[in-house]
């Protein structure tokens, strides 16, 4: 029994390193959803943990070595495929010395992504104060930005939502700002419920019912709006946090 979570972070893992190989021949969607099930597998690792009190050193070594191939390079093969295309294309146009620099400069932007989930993950581990809250972006959060543009470029008919993935600019930059919000010292809600009542879980409860009204109104094309509002979520509750520490 005490190696049944170690098992379930391994078929994370295993999710994470097909996801890989899917978004390297450019079936993202496919991609995503691996990285989602590996999203699953990363949440029952833990809850089986807690569940079986079959806690270890290596789980949480794997489980941090899973979580850097599934939300962090996984993602960023995501990113990479994306711009891929489009700097081929001037690689043709433009064949001169300094613009292929340019553009295989920018191409590998996307390398930030791994090495800052590697950085926020080894900071988690060994930074005893995020146990109820997290000290910037965690790496699952940044996965699902990932994913959650994938899936609403895929079934949503905005145009905008097209004209973002299909634009290199814009997808480096939204890699750079979410490679960047990992290492951050931004105070962000954990979502770990340890129990299911409102006091104490407001914001919790609160970025639920507004993820779930968007998703209601606006189906997929919402979903890009989840980290966002994470974000907003999380710092509207430190700030209100703050101010019944000083009223008291």
């Amino acid at each position: 029994m005490k190696y049944i979570p170690n098992f379930i972070t391994s078929l994370n893992l295993a999710s994470g390193f097909i996801a890989i190989i899917y978004a390297s021949t450019g079936e993202l969607m496919t991609a995503s959803w691996l990285i989602l099930a590996a999203m699953i597998f990363d949440f029952l690792d833990g809850f089986s943990a807690r569940l079986l009190k079959a806690y270890s050193g290596i789980g949480k070594e794997l489980d941090s070595l899973a979580d850097i191939v599934s939300f962090g390079v996984a993602p960023a093969v995501i990113l990479f495929y994306l711009i891929r295309p489009s700097f081929q294309n001037a690689f043709l146009a433009a064949a001169t010395g300094f613009w292929i620099q340019v553009a295989a400069a920018a191409l590998f932007i996307t390398v930030l992504m791994p090495v800052c989930a590697a950085l926020r993950l080894a900071k988690f581990n060994t930074d005893e104060t995020q146990t109820k809250s997290f000290k910037g972006l965690p790496t699952p959060a940044n996965a699902i930005a990932v994913i959650t543009v994938i899936a609403a470029a895929e079934f949503s008919t905005m145009p905008l939502l097209k004209s973002f993935t299909g634009s290199p600019a814009a997808i480096l930059i939204y890699t750079v700002i979410l490679s960047l919000l990992m290492v951050t010292n931004i105070p962000l809600l954990s979502l770990k419920f340890t129990n299911l009542k409102f006091r104490g879980n407001e914001g919790r409860y609160i970025l639920i019912g507004l993820c779930l009204m968007l998703f209601v109104i606006f189906g997929f094309a919402s979903t890009p709006l989840i980290i966002p509002f994470y974000i907003l979520v999380s710092l509207a509750e430190k700030f209100s946090l703050k101010k019944q520490t000083i009223n008291s």
